[in-house]
């Protein structure tokens, strides 16, 4: 679900992040250019250039004074070939990241109405990207997932699917990406699920007095304002976010909603409709009152009549509590009931909404690894070599089959006569589950690496190209090998004796020809 920011209101956002090198933390303007001269400062941070981290797209710059930096360029992915378009970020393998995309259209492609399109991190399609309604009230979007990083580099990737016009180009404006720490949102499971960020409010706070993000969230989370027709109130005690495992930011503490002494305190949040599904929830509440012995009101929360906590002693240094997974469909409504004979009335400062998200099929690892060893063997892959080899299934890279039972593993290499150049990575030898590869008629050189052990193996083909070096014997160890071409090369010696010894289709010469007992004849 996307989250509307003001064009406006970003310029003044004062976010907090750590040094880009670091891989803690990542601000990508997105379709900046090259150059170091191309990095932008909203507020107080450094937002760099996206090169580097995407390997395809075009960029385009949009001429409006009034936007912030960030939404002025970005980058856009023309090519209709491609199965998806991955940006890799260096991450820390086993952190835990938000991860939050921004996309301001702004007629970038001469048309009237912007793009429709996938997201996907980490292999798993995250959601569709749907700006239309935002971009017509004049607002950019964002969408925050959080996401357990399985390797030494997290991917976020754009993708068509079958709302993307055949005239129109997936886009994005900025990308950012922060670590957090092991206490945030731990009661997830993040190895099967992410938190997708639904809401995120600072109640008692209207619009126009407000700036999205604060400078004391170390974690770079934005906290839009909900004003409701209850009354405000401004709280006097201090918080300490450290104090709380999600470490909140002072600042939303500073104002809540309430209500009259004995009343119930209603509020209808997050207004929008939400799907039906689990969600990660959690309330902030401070009282309001100077800190004294007396500074507190105990009060029953529920959500859509259910009841979500008890007997909740809210004091002057403030209280959180919160539901790891709770059930939500439709509208959603917090009711706050007080305890006889409060003198005082309930409180709310702040929420949270997640969508519980159930990750998708995992690639095997070791495959992940290999297969982008293969890729930085060649000097021109297809565009589409970046992200998770296999997943979705929909938006495997180009040429390559996965199965997709416990664990997807890689089957097939098919890239015949593609104009591939460069060498064939030993790594290939670790992708035991393949069948076929098929990598004829391209430009490669250097020679056959070991592939013992692909015990799976059934054909293989690199017929015309620029091979070099001896056929190896571990061919003949394959039991399952039945078909090698291997003609028009410059491969040197003989045909191995354990392949002579066996029933299997070996082409060797130009023409069509098949030999089981042969010399290679180059």
């Amino acid at each position: 679900m996307s989250l509307c920011l003001l064009l406006l209101w970003i310029l003044t956002i004062p976010l907090h992040a750590n040094s880009q090198s670091d891989p803690r933390g990542y601000l990508l303007n997105c379709g900046a250019g090259a150059s170091s001269n191309n990095d932008v400062i909203v507020g107080s941070l450094k937002y760099i250039t996206d090169e580097g981290y995407i390997s395809v797209g075009k960029t385009s710059d949009l001429k409006n004074e009034e936007l912030v930096p960030i939404l002025t360029t970005l980058r856009y992915f023309p090519d209709k070939s491609a199965r998806k378009y991955c940006y890799e970020i260096p991450v820390i393998k086993g952190g835990k990241y938000l991860v939050r995309t921004t996309y301001y259209y702004g007629g970038f492609d001469g048309g009237n109405e912007p793009p429709i399109f996938d997201q996907i991190v980490e292999g798993t399609k995250w959601s569709v990207v749907n700006t239309t309604e935002d971009f017509a009230n004049g607002l950019s979007s964002y969408y925050e997932i959080v996401v357990l990083a399985k390797g030494k580099a997290l991917s976020v990737c754009l993708a068509r699917n079958n709302m993307t016009s055949t005239d129109s180009s997936p886009f994005i404006s900025a990308l950012e990406l922060e670590y957090l720490d092991d206490s945030v949102y731990n009661s997830t499971d993040f190895n099967k699920y992410a938190l997708s960020t639904v809401a995120r409010g600072n109640f008692g706070i209207l619009g126009e007095q407000y700036v999205v993000g604060f400078p004391d969230d170390k974690f770079n989370r934005l906290w839009l304002p909900f004003k409701d027709k209850n009354p405000i109130s401004t709280n006097k005690g201090n918080v300490t976010p450290s104090d709380f495992w999600n470490v909140p930011p002072a600042k939303v503490f500073e104002n809540s909603i309430t209500s009259s002494r004995g009343q119930e305190l209603r509020v209808q949040w997050p207004p929008v409709l939400l799907p039906n599904a689990a969600y990660y929830i959690a309330f902030y509440f401070q009282d309001n009152r100077n800190p004294s012995p007396y500074s507190w009101r105990v009060f029953n929360v529920s959500v859509n009549g259910k009841p979500f906590a008890s007997n909740v002693n809210v004091t002057t240094k403030a209280l959180t509590v919160y539901a790891s997974k709770w059930p939500l469909s439709g509208k959603t409504e917090i009711i706050m009931t007080p305890s006889a004979g409060m003198p005082v009335g309930p409180v709310i400062s702040a929420g949270e909404i997640m969508q519980i998200f159930p990750l998708g099929l995992e690639t095997l690892h070791r495959d992940v690894i290999a297969m982008h060893e293969v890729r930085r063997s060649f000097d021109n892959p297809p565009p589409d070599w970046s992200g998770d080899p296999c997943l979705p299934e929909a938006n495997s890279w180009t040429g390559v089959t996965c199965s997709h039972e416990k664990v997807a593993r890689v089957i097939s290499l098919n890239l015949t006569n593609v104009g591939l150049s460069g060498s064939i990575a030993p790594t290939v030898a670790n992708l035991t589950a393949l069948h076929h590869i098929w990598l004829g008629s391209n430009k490669l050189t250097g020679e056959i690496p070991d592939m013992g052990t692909l015990k799976e193996l059934e054909t293989l083909h690199l017929e015309n190209n620029q091979l070099t070096g001896k056929i190896s014997e571990s061919l003949g160890q394959l039991p399952n090998l039945r078909e090698i071409y291997l003609q028009n090369n410059k491969l040197t010696g003989d045909v191995p004796k354990n392949l002579q010894n066996k029933k299997i289709k070996i082409q060797m010469k130009y023409e069509e020809e098949s030999i089981s007992q042969s010399p290679a004849n180059m």
